[in-house]
């Protein structure tokens, strides 16, 4: 009898074994997630973005394409406000493209290996590996990380949740949070196609500004339309001291003047289309505000957003703080 107990003792042990060998550690996860990025020729991704900024929730559409090395296609639409972005990066440089107003920015830019992307697979994969104290937990079908956030305002947004499946490493959902680990931007991925195949052409700026306006026209002239001036969240030390309206040939320009221990400027006027194509040269980078994709520089930060293009200008504030003060922006439309 006391045999036998030995026998079955031996078995659970030996069935322990082998189930604690089938578990992955956190570092195997890191290493197999690796590989699969740099065995990857394409990508095409299928997401649902959600900001939990201002009065209500904004919900916007991304489909991302990617061709190893460095083309990009990430399509970014908000169905309720028919605005609708596009960032391409190909040989040329990396554009963001605005087909309502047959727009677009030209950057000489290292994006997206710069900062965090949350709707980029690679990019995730890159926060995991880079944070050497990133959390992770296993559950029966998913692999679940936690690591900082390498945003360039990092500390407004300094962590994140990114949760893959485990049968094929796909993306599941990615959960950006505060600094009270409220999450501001939810990314939900709704079909992810790993190694798919595309053509150069797919990457070109004339086809692909031609295609998106067959979904979003190009804005007919505006003429004199108002537009609700929109006035910054309080900025410590500084206040709004002027405020003037300029007549121009679309309606008005407002400039806002605000002064203190930082100062800076902001302008805002109706957007206007182009009759065809224009480009920008920008000598910065294109940086992703949550609601709108600007273009930042050393001393400035332009966007256009439901119609309205804006400036902001300072020789004091850094860059990270162009950012939170565009970011505020969008948040309020009285003083």
């Amino acid at each position: 009898m006391r045999r036998k107990w030995l026998m079955l003792l031996i078995g659970i042990l030996a069935v322990l074994a082998l189930s604690a060998c089938g578990t992955k550690s956190k570092e195997d996860v890191e290493k197999d997630l690796n590989a699969k990025v740099e065995e990857l020729k394409g990508y095409k991704a299928n997401a649902t973005m959600t900001l939990e900024v201002g009065t209500e929730p904004q919900v916007y559409e991304i489909e991302v394409w990617h061709k190893d090395p460095a083309y990009y296609r990430v399509n970014l639409k908000n169905a309720q406000k028919d605005q609708s972005q596009m960032i391409l990066r190909n040989d040329e440089g990396v554009f963001v493209l605005t087909p309502a107003l047959n727009k677009s920015f030209r950057f000489q830019s290292e994006w997206p290996q710069n900062s965090s992307q949350a709707y980029l697979y690679e990019s995730l994969v890159k926060d995991i590996t880079e944070d050497k104290e990133a959390k992770f937990t296993a559950t029966k079908t998913h692999y679940v990380f936690e690591t900082k956030t390498r945003y360039q305002n990092n500390q407004v947004l300094p962590t994140q949740e990114i949760t893959f499946k485990k049968s094929d490493l796909s993306p599941v959902s990615v959960k950006v949070m505060d600094t009270d680990r409220k999450a501001l931007v939810k990314v939900e991925f709704s079909d992810v196609k790993f190694n798919a195949a595309f053509d150069k052409k797919d990457f070109d700026i004339q086809k692909n500004m031609t295609r998106a306006q067959l979904h979003v026209p190009v804005l007919a002239e505006v003429g004199n339309e108002e537009f609700s001036v929109k006035y910054p969240s309080e900025f410590p030390g500084v206040s709004l001291t002027d405020e003037k309206e300029v007549a121009i040939d679309n309606g008005k320009r407002v400039v806002l003047t605000y002064e203190g221990e930082k100062s800076f400027t902001i302008v805002q006027e109706k957007a206007v289309a182009m009759p065809v194509t224009s480009f920008t040269n920008v000598n910065g980078e294109p940086v992703d505000l949550g609601f709108t994709i600007a273009a930042l520089s050393n001393n400035t930060i332009k966007w256009t957003y439901n119609g309205v293009d804006y400036v902001i200008a300072s020789n004091d504030l850094t860059k990270e703080e162009l950012i939170e003060v565009a970011q505020s922006v969008q948040e309020s439309t009285v003083k």
